[in-house]
């Protein structure tokens, strides 16, 4: 195995360009802790910022994916003690925004990001899993916007990206009710790509699909996911003029050349990484 990263909340290990980030609490249904908040983004934005992989994959541990926000751990006396922001007006804006852009760097980040579900994917996993670009789940996974069963509204993500990826009246149904959306009705309204019999039978399909997103290019890749990102929130004649000039400024006739020549050969192609990111790494 590659490199191998210890977190509280994770382990991240990178091989074959694909770097994989496991989610390692099960016996606390890999609930979100304050920590958890500060250390995905940092994972991220250093794969992304060091060119350190071309695909992320997120996966679990246990029966479920995660049970979401572990308000436990956030309102108890010794939480509010160290952080005065979880009251009201101002604090709790900060603290919103700050677990916003906790996965709204899976959104923002230059290489494709895969969940692989198994389990409950409960409230904040629904603000996680629809951040990526693509879900993938076992027979055994469900959806759950819990934050309507505990009386409050969901607010890291879920409602802006989920309408990206499913009917509105489903979204709605299920903002509304609260209730569970298993993996077949979810493939069947498109928030998963597919479903697999188990765990262990998803981990090695997404592992593959992993696999040839890495084979090619990543300029070619990151241009994908940057217009596709872009097209999503645009106009098709804005959208197109974008990808008009993103092409104009990054497309190299050398990767091109390579890529139609591994072709020929039957060979993996080589392709040079994405130039690491000069900018500092936001905490």
């Amino acid at each position: 195995m590659g490199v191998v990263m210890s977190y509280k909340c994770f382990e991240v290990s990178i091989e074959n360009k694909i770097a994989h980030i496991v989610l390692t609490r099960p016996e606390k249904r890999n609930s979100m802790i304050p920590e958890f908040w500060d250390e995905l983004p940092e994972i991220v934005e250093q794969i992304d910022a060091g060119a350190k992989a071309r695909v992320i994959v997120i996966s679990s541990t246990g029966p479920h994916f995660t049970a979401g926000l572990d308000l436990q751990a956030f309102f108890s006396p010794e939480q509010s003690a160290q952080d005065d922001s979880l009251g009201h007006g101002a604090a709790f804006y900060s603290t919103v925004q700050r677990m916003q852009h906790s996965f709204s760097v899976l959104e923002n980040c230059r290489i494709p990001v895969l969940a692989a579900i198994q389990g409950g994917c409960i409230g904040g996993g629904v603000d996680l899993s629809t951040a990526c670009d693509m879900r993938y789940g076992s027979e055994d996974a469900y959806f759950t916007i819990q934050e309507t069963n505990i009386g409050m509204t969901a607010d890291v993500g879920t409602f802006p990206r989920i309408l990206n990826l499913m009917p509105e009246g489903i979204a709605r149904e299920l903002a509304y009710t609260g209730r569970k959306i298993h993996a077949q009705e979810a493939m069947q309204h498109g928030l998963l790509n597919s479903v697999y019999e188990t765990q262990e039978a998803m981990l090695a399909a997404v592992m593959e699909i992993a696999a040839q997103i890495a084979a090619h290019s990543p300029l070619a890749v990151y241009g994908c996911k940057r217009i596709i990102n872009y097209s999503r929130d645009h106009s098709t004649a804005d959208s197109l003029d974008y990808i008009g000039i993103w092409n104009a400024s990054n497309l190299q006739p050398e990767i091109m050349m390579e890529a139609m020549a591994a072709r020929a050969q039957k060979r993996p192609a080589e392709f040079s990484e994405l130039p690491p990111m000069k900018q500092k790494i936001s905490s």
